[in-house]
């Protein structure tokens, strides 16, 4: 272990780069996410993406494939969202318009550079006064006012379950009006009433409507795709299932141009043999077969991404949909959840859910919060606590007085963020973006080479039909969708499982990054350590009891707003002292206080409590010499307590380290992370809290301009830093690291510059996010494996190049069926991401 104290002049420097990062003013910023239907595949994403990137004032743009919803950020002062709805409905898809401040946008936020951390903490502000502004409206009030729904989420919230269902009817109706074309074409007039025009008819008529109601909105986005100058997977299936079409009709029209009454091959459906037919070479059955496979394939594809939606669904339905409101006279009303108020007194019953965020008033009890923190053990609940929404009430009854209520609950916020991650994409995702922009094109070019080269150079007699066989398998078979869904459904399972162990990830980038660190900065206040001073030892003169040490200690303490002074108050708390009458309560800046205080016989005398000097300089130090040899930590600060002019008892105030704090930073270290501590405390409070727990390095006296120049450093030698802090002072340091890690019990401007906030105050989360983002990114490179894997072998047994030699050709119907298949074993595999499980000594 090595410890620095950081310079002075650090403090000088930092501010100085931060600001000239920042550079010139902020601009006011409004994030959106639209939900877009009918994309098909990861090229629909990057078209929607470029067209939105182009937009005038748009900032940023990201079209999430998996979960088809299209993040932007832009200025309200330049676009309007209805013109980014109107663009992409040009494209030939259909956008919604959010509900303003449901969970589909977010609040305008200042955007400055570094410096957006700290803006933030005005952004915070003014929200809680436009949340107390509002505070006498009802769920329902606000939701009316706002177009939102009443726990906050938008109304469109089945738009994609509808979707989905359209899509199941649709596969439904063209399964039965494909079933007969297939029967009569697999036949191959081997069966007597099967022959004769009147089949070819058949198949004409529910091939047709196949095409008009399974694949017209296929049909009908690859148009206005071509329209505009964009292919995408729509482009593919029209021109395949429209090229088998086209020639079956056109052999029907004209036999004589396909030689019919000749022998010609129909090419069979398992594979490259060519049976001899004098029948018109009619693909019929291939283009209703194609579309009714395709749709199989998004059916499947929109149940497999749906599951790794699940973790938004069910932190949803955590919501009680009803409470208990007490009204005067302390009668009980259950009221529906979305009509409470801030400031409703709700009576919650053992078992039940709590409805609101809020403040216990009466009763105590246990509460399950693993729906926050992830931590299955209850937490005591008494007078004065904090409640959160969502969690569960296990034992006794309490009354909790309301003090947020629907999508201002940290519930909603816990859901917004999980939304924000999932609706975001990974840096990783580029690869296959960039792939997917201008894969279409180079299939379409590869179906022509194919068509043209078994025209010109195949056999006179069937070269025609492996021509269409063959490009029409090229187009069908090269599907994107795999590559599109091989980043973002990995994330979705990875943030939702995180959700679940209380890490809140904010969006893909910071999930992605944290696999790369090689350094980990811990604060120590708050992060390695509780944050909070507690009396650790206490030493009395002889013959006096703690008991009465701490009364008395209390009696002066309890009016003062000192940190050491809350201490003293808790201690005589937790041990059931009641503190005595006090009057003239005098306080010494830097130095204790002093009061007046009623002994139990009723007589009163003068008690101080505070420093060495403070009694000394009051003459209360007798009785003190070779009292100060208490059991106390090195990092202890000392209060003592003076009655009637001399020592009475001296309390060892120090801030307790978590009991989890060293075993989980052996843990990052064997992890092959580096480990510094960094904190403003003092050199000797640093070291003794460095030995205890294990770190590497320690960065003593350091400020927070200090803790930023700190991470520059560490980046400057080739470092990439994770930073977890707490504090408000920690917020440029998070906001600088290549990922920033929040406590969840600290200050929201530290949560808002953070990539991920940890809902448990535990550093066992931080390796426990890490090992994570391991296996996530493990995952999204298996799946983009075998999804380039996929078309690289594919597409040539399509294009028929082993045709010559082995005779085999892959129908069109075969590789329909194969593109389904590809982008739901990719879903599958993101899924089995769910079963990983953290060390044990991490208690994920």
């Amino acid at each position: 272990m090595s410890i620095e104290r950081t310079p002075e002049r650090a403090a000088n420097k930092a501010p100085h780069q931060a600001g000239g990062e920042a550079g010139g003013e902020a601009h006011t910023l409004r994030s959106m996410q639209l939900p877009v239907e009918g994309m098909t595949c990861a090229a629909c994403a990057a078209r929607i993406e470029r067209r939105l990137s182009r937009q005038a004032g748009v900032v940023e743009a990201s079209v999430n494939y998996a979960t088809h919803r299209a993040s932007v950020r832009f200025d309200p002062a330049t676009v309007s969202p209805d013109q980014l709805v109107q663009s992409i409905d040009d494209l030939g898809y259909s956008a919604a318009l959010p509900d303003m401040d449901g969970p589909g946008e977010t609040a305008p936020r200042a955007e400055s550079g570094e410096t957006r951390a700290l803006e933030a903490k005005t952004h915070g502000a003014t929200v809680n006064q436009q949340a107390q502004g509002a505070s006498h409206e009802t769920g329902r009030e606000r939701a009316a006012r706002d177009g939102t729904a009443a726990d906050g989420t938008a109304p469109d919230g089945t738009a994609q379950e509808a979707a989905a269902r359209r899509l199941r009817q649709r596969l439904l109706v063209s399964a039965v009006l494909a079933l007969p074309v297939v029967v009569i074409a697999m036949s191959h007039g081997s069966i007597a009433w099967l022959r004769g025009d009147w089949t070819l008819l058949t198949q004409l008529v529910l091939t047709s409507l196949v095409m008009v109601i399974g694949g017209g909105p296929f049909f009908a986005r690859a148009w206005k795709g071509m329209l505009h100058g964009a292919l995408s997977m729509d482009t593919l299936i029209a021109l395949g299932t429209g090229a088998a079409y086209a020639a079956s009709v056109a052999a029907m029209l004209m036999p004589g141009l396909f030689g019919a009454g000749a022998a010609h091959g129909h090419a069979e459906h398992g594979g490259g043999e060519i049976a001899p037919t004098r029948e018109a070479p009619v693909y019929f059955e291939a283009a209703a077969v194609i579309i009714v496979l395709v749709l199989l394939g998004k059916v499947l594809e929109s149940g497999a991404t749906a599951r790794t939606g699940a973790a938004i669904r069910g932190l949803v339905r955590l919501m009680p949909d009803k409470a208990r409101v007490v009204r005067e006279g302390g009668l009980e009303v259950e009221v529906a959840t979305e009509e409470l108020r801030v400031g409703d007194i709700v009576a919650v019953r053992p078992g039940e859910k709590i409805a609101v965020d809020g403040v216990v008033t009466s009763g105590a009890s246990a509460v399950d919060e693993s729906m926050l923190t992830g931590e299955s053990m209850p937490v005591g609940k008494a007078v004065g606590d904090a409640v959160y929404a969502a969690t569960i009430n296990t034992s006794g009854a309490m009354r909790v007085r309301a003090t947020g209520v629907g999508r201002e609950t940290a519930h909603r916020r816990v859901v917004r963020l999980v939304e924000e991650a999932q609706g975001g994409k990974a840096p990783i995702s580029r690869l296959a973006d960039r792939v997917s922009a201008i894969f279409v094109p180079i299939v379409v070019a590869l179906a022509v080479l194919t068509f043209a080269s078994w025209l010109l150079l195949g056999p006179d007699d069937t070269g025609a039909r492996l021509a269409i066989v063959t490009s029409v398998s090229v187009l069908v078979v090269a599907c994107p969708c795999a590559l599109g869904l091989a980043t973002p459904t990995a994330i979705m399972v990875a943030t939702g499982l995180a959700a679940r162990r209380g890490i809140l990830v904010r969006d893909g980038a910071a999930l992605e990054a944290l696999r790369g660190v090689s350094t980990v900065v811990l604060d120590k206040t708050g992060t390695i350590t509780r944050g909070t001073p507690e009396v650790v030892a206490i030493s009395v003169r002889p013959g006096e009891r703690e008991e009465e040490a701490l009364a008395l200690a209390a009696s002066v303490e309890q009016f003062s707003e000192h940190p050491l002074a809350g201490a003293i108050v808790r201690a005589a708390q937790a041990r059931g002292v009641k503190p005595r009458d006090a009057e003239q309560f005098n306080a010494s800046p830097g130095l204790g206080a002093s009061a007046s205080v009623r002994w139990e016989d009723g007589k009163a005398g003068r008690v101080l409590v505070g420093s060495k000097r403070y009694l000394e300089r009051e003459g209360f130090l007798a009785g003190l010499q070779d009292r100060e040899a208490v059991a106390l930590a090195k990092s202890a600060s000392l209060v003592h307590v003076g009655v009637d002019g001399r020592w009475l008892a001296t309390f060892a105030i120090a801030d307790p380290i978590k009991l989890s704090s060293a075993e989980a930073i052996s843990r990052l270290r064997s992890m092959g992370l580096l480990v510094t501590m960094v904190t403003g405390d003092a050199e000797d409070v640093a070291s003794d809290v460095a030995a205890r727990v294990g770190v590497d390095h320690v960065r003593a006296r350091a400020m927070p301009a200090d803790k930023l120049t700190i991470i520059h450093e560490l980046q400057t030698q080739g470092h990439r830093v994770a930073m977890v802090g707490d504090g408000i002072n920690d917020a440029p340091a998070l906001a600088k690291a290549d990922v920033g890690l929040a406590i969840g019990a600290g200050a929201g401007v530290a949560i808002e510059a953070a990539g991920l906030t940890l809902a448990r105050s535990d550093l066992h989360q931080v390796a426990d996010a890490i090992g994570l983002s391991r296996a996530t990114l493990r995952t999204i490179k298996r799946n983009l494996f075998w999804a380039f894997a996929y078309n690289v072998v594919s597409i040539p047994i399509a294009a028929g190049v082993l045709q010559p030699w082995t005779g085999w050709l892959l129908s069109p119907m075969i590789a329909s069926g194969a593109m389904a298949l590809s982008s739901v074993s990719v879903v599958v595999s993101s899924l089995m991401l769910g079963r990983h499980r953290a060390p044990a000594s991490g208690r994920a």
